[in-house]
């Protein structure tokens, strides 16, 4: 039951996107559009990911990271596939170009092949044998918020928000790893 709950919750983001492009047909730059919710989405729900083990003595839902980060995936994945299907126009030349010119472009992009190992590797006997390289969802994420903070052009009060909340969950993160080890 759980589960439901979790897929809602996961494509209301989604949902909300096509509605708005198809449906209500009201968003005057379509393309800067599924880039905002693709990328947000992503990123909100890989925090979740990393939230779920900060708070597993309050509420174990650790049987649900693994759906969740995959989850997350998902949205990284529709991220980039906006790139290369809707402004490159599946150019690879222009992929490349941009990619090399703009550095916010390859830090998303070594986020986003970060993401594409761990999703690749959690199955259970492959991240059995890479399990401690899935730490990197926490180098991911510093990349994200940089690229995100870098596409944005300018840092205004919900950035610094933003900023504030992944300190936050980062501090909590590394006290929990040192409480971890002097146990």
């Amino acid at each position: 039951m759980k589960r439901i709950f979790l897929y809602l919750f996961a494509f209301t983001p989604l949902a909300y996107l096509l509605s708005r492009l198809f449906i209500l047909n009201n968003v005057a730059d379509p393309i800067k559009y599924i880039y905002t919710i693709t990328g947000v989405s992503a990123t909100v729900i890989l925090f979740l990911s990393i939230i779920i083990s900060l708070i597993k003595n309050k509420i174990n839902l650790l049987k649900y990271r693994k759906e969740v980060g995959l989850l997350g995936f998902f949205y990284a994945l529709l991220h980039l596939l906006t790139f290369i299907v809707l402004d490159a126009q599946f150019d690879l030349e222009f992929v490349i170009k941009e990619t090399l010119d703009k550095p916010f472009i390859y830090l998303g992009m070594i986020a986003f092949f970060i993401l594409l190992f761990m999703g690749l590797t959690s199955t259970k006997k492959l991240f059995k044998k890479y399990n401690k390289y899935h730490k990197l969802v926490y180098v991911s994420l510093i990349l994200i918020t940089i690229h995100w903070i870098m596409a944005q052009k300018s840092i205004n009060i919900s950035q610094f928000i933003y900023i504030f909340i992944i300190i936050v969950i980062g501090y909590f993160k590394l006290l929990q790893m040192i409480i971890k080890k002097a146990s």
